[in-house]
């Protein structure tokens, strides 16, 4: 959300809560005026109040991975006066553990600290696709896979609502980069729409069911998304069944009147008044009904009645809940990192350094400044005041030793370039001669942030030097990468032996690097995202960000992984990377089809076996395709993902249960789901192109046959089982028109009917046209 101006907050009135809470008789109690003034803020926090009714204020406020809650004058974008909380890693980091389970437990932890605080809402998660690596905020969300986000974004809310507090789903929709995001119209077709970007929404919708959902600042398709009833309302509410508050991103309202009318039942921060007056005013002139604002209320009612009973009985932490939370943020921050490579240098892998290193540590050296200064979380309205930081220096120096250490270079983008020489020149002699060097390297604070995009996804230059450098004079080289969003790595890595993805970890993040350096933890991350070979092979490319306020999704369903796999594009590392310590074997896939069309399903069967020396987790990827269909489809697309811990030698069987929607594809002339019947090739792996078994069968699908018009073309209705024999009678010469040649009849293959009839080409006048359609369509 955005918080870039200072507006004074109010302190809410203390107002006590009627027991029971009865939605329907304080909405019957409620004037005019005050229902109007529920659906605004109070201030730039709270809700409003009603006091002679006993509606207190809440407080709702940001915190994706963290709770922020700021004091009564703040800064809004910085850490200003917030609270300690725990920084749990953020969501780039979250979604690399590909784990449900842990998700759900980093959620209590997030919903616990949001009571305690006496907030009722907490700002999250944000699950909107990383559509290009140069989004600013791509640290925030989850993925470039919709099921990948809808399922960890689900799990998060499951755990932040298990506490009693709300969460809020965002940033609904179609809100993909930060250039311009306040107004640039994100044009989309509907079938791209619906398969990559509304998914994700509602299969968190559907299964978590967030007790608020934020609407975006953009357009869609020209209609701010604050106004767009067809979103609001007739896909949330009335398709997917959502019965929460949709609130507007702080500022995201353009015309009040309007937009509650669509389906926003709430705007944020306070207008002081004046956009209530603005409802007040619109339903005296009868412009607006007021059974729209009273379902509004009725909504924010109930959204209140979910949320007190829990703040009512708040306690708060102690230093044990601290602790715990702090080891649970390094569980996470360890499980999201992903070893995205790990060569073998004197015949054993480089990666874990082996313990002990020696009494004097000098077979082991850091370098690179984030290993004691830790970038940790972006920037912007997500940043949380920590209750501790670690960093991978000290957290290493526990574990090993007094290891040497080189800052190697400055975090001050503007410094002397003399100083960064100097500090090369540091850095180069105390790797020298080190049996293993270990380079801390990433992108710089401003380099990804809320409110502006990168423009280009590179380490800095001084970075790489680095590296170059250290690479001549240390035998064995890591690199561990601290960033929210996808660097290249195709210039660099091939001057490292092993490569460590820990993303923006949180606060304990420095530990679970020391952790997985030294071997303490297995590595289990995956990429969510692909990491391209250079920015100008992403398919977005062209089409980012947009120009003259419109930004067109011109790739359509072919995003991410969905386009590197189906062109055969190279890439650096692939949708699902990640290795471990140990080996898993995957074997014994299987797949069978049951049913037809809408009640058509797969079961898939595999058995996994950690055939390694350690213990570890394996993330299983389901993967489908239609190589048959008569829309472009993606080569494959994930359908479904467990994460499997196994001791060595362990094996489990597997079943993934997958139904008509994962075999679906949205129909851009029917505006449904459909199931094309044919062959399907159903594939199981480790990433989207590690794939260890691929099954096709044949699925029964529905009838998917367009009503015919005379602009229908000739080879619609040679498929038709009605039109087809006459049509093909025609141009063969077997009714009364002209014989036509095979050539010609290829040519008019996509030749209206109109237009065949009126060359007279057919045997047929438009009556006749006109009497073959309407029994073709009678069916």
């Amino acid at each position: 959300m955005t918080t870039t101006q200072d507006s004074p907050a109010t302190t809410p009135p203390a107002t006590t809560r009627r027991t029971p809470f009865d939605v329907e008789r304080l909405l019957g109690e409620l004037t005019l005026e005050e229902k109007a003034s529920l659906t605004s803020g109070l201030d730039f926090w709270h809700t409003q109040p009603v006091e002679r009714l006993g509606i207190p204020a809440v407080m709702v406020t940001d915190g994706p991975h963290g709770l922020r809650k700021q004091a009564a004058s703040t800064d809004h974008l910085g850490l200003g006066n917030s609270v300690p909380a725990t920084c749990f890693p953020t969501a780039a980091a979250l979604a690399s553990t590909w784990d449900t389970e842990l998700l759900q437990r980093v959620g209590s932890a997030l919903g616990r600290e949001t009571r305690v605080n006496d907030v009722a809402v907490l700002l999250g998660p944000g699950i909107n696709i990383k559509r290009s690596p140069l989004c600013g905020r791509n640290f925030e969300y989850f993925s470039e896979d919709p099921v990948v986000s809808g399922d960890l974004g689900a799990a998060l809310i499951t755990g932040i609502q298990s506490e009693g507090v709300g969460t809020s789903l965002k940033h609904f929709a179609v809100n993909n980069q930060e250039s311009d995001r306040m107004r640039v119209s994100a044009d989309v077709d509907e079938r791209t729409l619906r398969e990559i970007y509304l998914t994700g929404f509602e299969r968190a919708v559907t299964t978590a069911r967030p007790w608020t959902v934020m609407c975006s600042y953009n357009k869609v398709n020209g209609t701010y998304a604050s106004e767009h009833p067809w979103l609001l309302t007739e896909v949330l509410r009335d398709e997917w069944g959502y019965d929460g508050v949709v609130v507007s991103d702080w500022g995201a309202v353009n015309e009040r009147v309007p937009a509650l009318a669509a389906g926003l039942d709430l705007e944020m921060p306070s207008t002081g008044g004046r956009t209530d007056a603005e409802i007040v005013a619109a339903v005296r002139a009868g412009e607006l009904d007021e059974a729209v604002l009273d379902q509004a209320v009725r909504r924010l009612l109930t959204l209140l009645d979910r949320t007190l009973p829990a703040l009512q009985g708040a306690t708060g932490l102690t230093a044990e809940d601290a602790a715990a939370h702090h080891a649970l943020a390094r569980e996470a921050a360890a499980d999201g990192a992903v070893l995205l490579k790990n060569e073998t240098v004197d015949g054993a892998p480089v990666l874990p350094i082996d313990l002990p290193i020696d009494s004097a540590g000098s077979s082991l050296v850091v370098v690179g400044e984030f290993a004691r200064t830790p970038r940790y979380q972006g920037a912007g309205s997500s940043q949380v005041n920590p209750t501790r930081l670690d960093d991978a220096l000290t957290e290493i120096r526990a574990l090993a030793g007094d290891v040497p250490f080189a800052p190697g270079f400055s975090l001050d983008e503007d410094a002397d370039p003399a100083l960064d020489d100097a500090l090369l020149t540091e850095a180069v002699g105390a790797a020298r001669g080190a049996g293993t060097a270990v380079l801390f390297l990433g992108l710089p604070a401003r380099d990804e942030s809320e409110g502006y995009d990168r423009d280009h996804m590179d380490l800095p230059a001084r970075q790489v030097a680095v590296l170059e450098a250290v690479a001549t004079v240390a035998r064995r080289v890591v690199v561990v990468l601290a960033n929210g969003s996808a660097v290249t790595v195709a210039p660099w890595r091939e001057h490292a032996h092993a490569i460590l993805e820990g993303w923006l970890g949180g606060q304990a993040g420095g530990g679970a690097v020391a952790d997985l350096l030294l071997g303490v933890r297995n590595p289990s991350g995956k990429l969510t995202e692909t990491i391209p070979l250079r920015l100008a092979d992403n398919p977005s490319s062209g089409n980012f960000p947009g120009e003259l306020g419109h930004v067109r999704y011109g790739e359509g369903v072919l995003v991410g992984y969905r386009y590197y796999d189906t062109v055969g594009r190279e890439v650096a590392y692939p949708f699902g990377h990640g290795l471990s310590y140990t080996t898993f074997a995957l074997d014994e896939v299987r797949a069978s089809a049951h049913g037809e069309g809408p009640t058509s399903g797969v079961t898939v069967g595999v058995r996994v076996t950690n055939t390694g020396p350690v213990a570890g987790a394996e993330v299983v990827q389901v993967y489908v395709g239609d190589p048959e269909a008569s829309v472009q489809r993606p080569e494959r697309e994930l359908k479904a993902f467990t994460k499997v811990p196994l001791a060595p030698g362990e094996s489990r069987e597997l079943t993934f249960e997958l139904t008509a929607r994962d075999l679906s594809y949205w129909h851009p002339v029917l505006r449904r789901w459909v199931v094309e019947g044919g062959e399907f090739r159903v594939s199981v792996g480790t990433s989207s192109r590690d794939l260890h078994g691929t099954v096709s069968l044949d699925v029964t699908g529905e009838d998917v046959a367009l009503p015919l018009s005379p602009m229908s073309t000739v080879t619609e209705a040679l498929t038709h089982p009605v039109a087809g024999p006459v049509v093909r009678a025609a141009l063969e010469g077997t009714g009364d028109g002209p014989t036509l040649d095979p050539e010609l009849v290829k040519m008019a293959a996509d030749m209206p009917l109109r237009a065949l009839v009126d060359f007279g080409m057919a045997g047929l006048d438009r009556a006749g046209l006109d009497r073959l359609l309407d029994a073709a369509n009678a069916g």
